[in-house]
């Protein structure tokens, strides 16, 4: 029994219990949990064994995924079958069900958001498998392009790059503001100011779709309904700078 107590503690903390098998090289058997908490009495190493079963069982289930905050997040939650999901209910992140990208991202595509292009020949790869856009990627750029082409092509990008980066970032504030704001409303005398953390969440989600919104624009600049796409976007970003 120490044995396979020693045995199984180590391939628990090692991350590899699920598949483990008997340590006698001819015996293919695997411990049942019935086993293993028989054997194992560490309340730690049980635990551990327990989290390593439930990743094992959201990797197995279609269905399932794990909430991508980047800030960290143990939600479990339910695929929709659409590119967004509903907001985790521990700790709100929207996360894409699609792709590996860590948060939705509409209007911008999954596609888009696997897009790399190098600002200096404009070169597109996937990120994701680091192969080149084109063939199997319809890339649509071309190295043998001309230098002021190219030139034009990569101020285009940083434009764009520099407009979603101060999007993101004023998104960042508006999470600060409505932190602060809700601190501030449990000082004495303060009167409600639910309107305003209401407003900071507006103001967060504005400024998300208004980042995105710059990666749709800046792959889908020759479709014909670009034209509106724009306007609506220039509307909800005068709306959201006075907001």
């Amino acid at each position: 029994q120490p044995c396979w107590r020693e045995y199984l503690t180590t391939r628990i903390e090692q991350n590899m219990v699920v598949n483990c098998t008997c340590p006698i090289s001819e015996c293919r058997a695997q411990p049942t949990t019935a086993f293993i908490y028989s054997i194992v009495s560490s309340e730690e190493i049980i635990a551990k064994y327990e989290k390593a079963l439930l990743r094992r069982y959201v990797e197995c289930c279609s269905n399932l995924t794990w909430c991508t905050n980047p800030q960290g997040c143990d939600q479990i939650l339910l695929k929709d079958g659409l590119g967004y999901g509903a907001a985790c209910s521990k700790c709100s992140w929207i996360s894409c069900f699609n792709c590996n990208f860590p948060e939705a991202h509409y209007p911008a595509s999954c596609s888009h958001m696997s897009r790399m292009t190098c600002a200096k020949c404009n070169h597109g790869f996937c990120w994701r498998c680091l192969k080149p856009w084109r063939p199997n990627h319809k890339d649509y750029y071309n190295c043998s392009a001309m230098v002021s082409k190219a030139a034009w092509q990569e101020k285009r990008f940083q434009d764009y790059n520099e407009r979603c980066t101060f999007h993101h970032h004023a998104r960042e504030f508006a999470i600060s503001l409505r932190s602060s704001i809700s601190s501030i409303r449990e000082m004495p005398k303060i009167r409600n100011l639910t309107f305003v953390l209401d407003a900071c969440k507006v103001l967060e989600q504005a400024r998300k779709v208004l980042a995105y919104s710059c990666v749709y624009s800046y792959y889908n600049q020759d479709t014909e309904s670009m034209d509106i796409v724009e306007q609506q976007t220039e509307s909800l970003e005068l709306l959201t700078n006075a907001l």
